[in-house]
């Protein structure tokens, strides 16, 4: 399934994971909640000026994921704090297990502590449960949705847990909803013939290869793939459109399908389900043909990873 329109990861980070580099998009995202974090810790309190050395130990196993926010961190607030890293970004953390090293001023690690916790605690919790998503569903991709909490720092986590960022925002693709149509509607028309005139006006010179239209049943899935399928047979561009099939069950998805594949349609379009899916849900959608499932579920309400620092004086 290569060529997947959801994975934007590509936006967030170039070259691979450990040698690569943020683009510019996710370093002005970074540095966002970098800064609120540090705002909010309101100077952090005062400690004692004397080197030590912290150790963040992990008293959980899953898999690493916040390292470049540390580093970018550590960079523009706490620049005479070095660190040490002993899991790589997307590595398997094992209990008890050293993630880093960082040797400093004591008042300037006291002040991160809590900071770089937070952030390796919450991210790593969101790519290891990502991943366990990913594993119970091997055939489709899992993709995060725009319900983020920290917002691209998100997208990365689920993106280090082997799943799909989705789109970053608003401008990333084009998404037509309910409301779209609705704001569309001519006085002549119903609904339907709003959906299918406002997918043939849509402007392919203005398409980056992602666009998503939400459809509430088949009807409304059947317009929308057949004024994409008239849409594209005059144009060079070989589009797919992604039909997110929103809160409708597996038994209906699966009816969906058929009826897109006994039209000669279903290579016209990639089938998307969101709304009401959890982890305990997935083994029901493998039965299906589906590509992939968007939820927030991968990364709000996560437990997160279970991290402590320890302290010890330098030359001890």
């Amino acid at each position: 399934m290569s060529g997947m329109p959801h994975d934007r990861s590509h936006l967030l980070w170039e070259g691979d994971m450990e040698n690569g580099s943020a683009t510019s998009l996710f370093l002005k995202s970074m540095d966002g909640w970098i800064n609120s974090m540090i705002f909010d810790e309101q100077g952090g309190g005062s400690g004692p000026k004397n080197i030590i050395k912290g150790k963040i130990i992990s008293k959980d196993e899953g898999v690493l994921c916040g390292k470049p926010i540390v580093n970018r961190l550590l960079e523009i607030h706490f620049s005479g704090c070095e660190v040490k890293w002993y899991v790589e970004e997307g590595g398997e953390i094992k209990n008890s297990q050293t993630v880093l090293e960082i040797k400093g001023m004591a008042e300037e690690i006291l002040k991160v502590e809590r900071i770089m916790l937070n952030i390796l605690g919450n991210l790593s919790g969101i790519a290891t449960n990502t991943e366990k998503w990913v594993k119970i569903v091997p055939r489709i991709k899992v993709a995060a949705t725009r319900k983020t909490d920290w917002g691209l720092m998100d997208k990365w986590a689920v993106n280090v847990g082997g799943g799909y960022t989705h789109r970053l925002n608003r401008n990333d693709a084009i998404m037509l909803k309910e409301n779209d149509f609705a704001s569309h509607m001519r006085d002549e028309e119903n609904y339907l013939q709003t959906i299918s005139r406002t997918i043939e006006e849509i402007d392919l010179s203005k398409v980056d290869g992602f666009i998503i239209v939400e459809v509430q049943n088949m009807n409304e899935a059947m317009i929308v793939v057949k004024a994409w399928e008239r849409k594209i047979q005059s144009n060079i561009k070989n589009i797919k459109i992604v039909l997110l099939l929103d809160n409708i069950d597996t038994r209906a998805v699966k009816k969906i399908s058929e009826k897109l594949i006994k039209n000669k349609l279903r290579e016209y379009c990639i089938l998307e389900a969101s709304g009401g899916i959890d982890i305990d849900s997935l083994e029901d959608w493998n039965k299906t043909d589906i590509e992939v499932i968007s939820s927030s579920k991968l990364n709000r309400g996560v437990r997160p990873i279970d991290l402590s620092m320890l302290f010890e004086k330098e030359g001890c």
